[in-house]
């Protein structure tokens, strides 16, 4: 009888201790009393015919901040700006017989278009590569999920790697560490690459506030990319009527091929 009431007594204790701890651990989760708040100069870019890339500049602020904090340099800032997500294969060429073909491929589900990031320095040194890896920020973090059967995944790092290089050798993926500077106590600057194939649609500017290696909050703004002129007519004409575009195209290669042989004939 002793030990029943003792029992109860036990899972009295318990049950009026785990409201305590779960109000520890919101209490726990709310530490952190920074906000970010960030602001571009425009929401939507124009790519005309002549479009050479251009610079994107974010302008952002810390509210809430530790003085003391801010003063031993505790704060970082990572940006990144993320274009639309497409699926995107790689394909690994190898020589049969004298003739480079296309052996093998993989297609990775829904990986952003163009990423351009930008951060007060190096992200390997802002918080552990671990903790990267869990929000996808960066490039070598950036999540890569294959479509469909891959085998036994032996060969997956290589395609990661292969894609990840390819696209930063076309510079459609960039990184500057050291592209966000502060230009006063808590106001910060940062600038982001545009490259020149920019794709269209809606992009993603992203702004994470990192304080001693721990990730603090985030911020969102979309930026939209549209063509204009003639890019946007042939762009439409691309997708909207790709038969009647294939067509003028093929013609278009044979009057230019047909007016060089004139200019160039010998006599």
């Amino acid at each position: 009888m002793f030990d029943l009431a003792r029992l109860c007594l036990v899972f009295m204790v318990l049950a009026l201790a785990a409201p305590v701890a779960a109000q520890v651990r919101e209490d726990d989760l709310s530490e952190f009393s920074e906000k970010l708040e960030i602001g571009i100069s425009t929401d939507e870019i124009s790519i005309t015919s002549d479009f050479r890339g251009a610079d994107l500049t974010i302008f952002g602020a810390i509210d809430g901040f530790d003085e003391k904090l801010l003063a031993q340099g505790k704060y970082s800032i990572i940006v990144t700006l993320e274009g639309p997500k497409e699926n995107a294969t790689v394909r690994r060429k190898e020589r049969v017989f004298g003739i480079w073909v296309n052996t093998r491929s993989m297609t990775f589900e829904l990986v952003p278009e163009s990423y351009s990031l930008s951060s007060t320095r190096d992200i390997e040194t802002i918080a552990p590569p671990g903790e990267m890896g869990n929000m996808g920020i960066g490039v070598d973090h950036m999540r890569l999920v294959p479509v469909g059967f891959v085998g036994d995944g032996s060969n997956l790092g290589e395609f990661r790697n292969a894609f990840r290089r390819i696209r930063e050798e076309s510079g459609v993926f960039q990184r500057d560490p050291g592209g966000v500077q502060f230009i006063s106590s808590s106001l910060f600057r940062a600038s982001v690459r545009l490259p020149a194939n920019v794709p269209n649609g809606v992009h993603i500017v992203r702004a994470y506030l990192f304080r001693d290696g721990l990730f603090v909050a985030a911020k969102a703004l979309p930026l939209t990319v549209v063509k204009t002129g003639l890019e946007q007519a042939i762009t439409r004409a691309a997708h909207d009527q790709p038969l009647i575009y294939g067509l003028f195209a093929v013609l278009l290669a044979i009057i230019t091929g047909w007016g060089a042989s004139l200019l160039f004939r010998k006599e």
